[in-house]
């Protein structure tokens, strides 16, 4: 079985050359190890010799410059519909459940609507239009990356647009939040010890985390980085092999 020598040396090039979630990346790469011995074994049948037969596979299967974009478009694609996936799961269940926390906080004076800045209410409902509307869009960005629905001929421009626009969301509602929470600090007596408002900030400052980390690797995955140099190299030592 070949598993060593120009494959591994190819695989190696092919992985180097991509950017992406780990494990769709190495499922990539795994299947273009498994083409690429299947082809090899194929030449071993015909009676070549196991260095003379991979080179032959690696020639049939492409250069890394002509296989790995392919490769990566599919990779930007799979992390921008896992970040959409994030959005459309976290932000608009965070917009409920702090709805249900101010409904329930037990201390807020009769006279709260009075106490607050005339921009208080609507800043909050344009906060909770926000968080919808990002759901809904991250919604449409699932169903225009999908593999089998997918129409767009670059999906990098989506993903990488994607990716800014989440990390605007977080920053805008990070700014709304303590704009309204400074706003209505007059109603908030005694919200440092309720504990469903505590663990709603918790899980917001969590899910703060995760939308900025999976926002970064959309764009990780979709920045200029040298990979047209690196598929280069690797499609020059492949045909000094061959």
């Amino acid at each position: 079985m070949a598993s060593a020598g120009v494959i591994d040396d190819y695989v190696t090039a092919l992985d180097r050359a991509l950017r992406g979630p780990r494990r769709a990346r190495r499922d990539l790469v795994t299947e273009a190890r498994d083409s690429l011995t299947d082809c090899a074994e194929a030449y071993l049948a015909e009676g070549m010799d196991q260095a003379g037969a991979e080179r032959m596979a690696v020639a049939d299967f492409g250069t890394v410059a002509e296989i790995a974009p392919g490769y990566q478009e599919e990779l930007t694609a799979h992390q921008g519909r896992r970040t959409a996936a994030v959005v459309f799961l976290t932000v608009p269940l965070l917009a409920v459940i702090w709805s249900l926390v101010w409904k329930l906080f037990p201390d807020a004076p009769p006279n709260v609507a009075a106490m607050r800045p005339a921009w208080f209410t609507p800043l909050a409902r344009f906060l909770d239009w926000l968080q919808f509307g990002m759901g809904i869009l991250a919604a449409l960005v699932m169903v225009s990356l999908g593999r089998g629905l997918r129409r767009i001929r670059r999906p990098e421009l989506v993903t990488r647009a994607f990716g800014i626009l989440v990390w605007i969301q977080v920053l805008v509602i990070i700014g709304i939040s303590a704009a309204l929470s400074a706003g209505g600090a007059a109603t908030l007596t005694g919200f440092g010890n309720y504990l469903p408002g505590l663990v709603a900030a918790l899980c917001s400052y969590v899910i703060a985390g995760w939308l900025l980390y999976s926002a970064t690797r959309c764009l990780i995955t979709t920045r200029g980085t040298p990979v047209l140099a690196l598929s280069l190299r690797s499609s020059k030592q492949s045909n000094g092999l061959l």
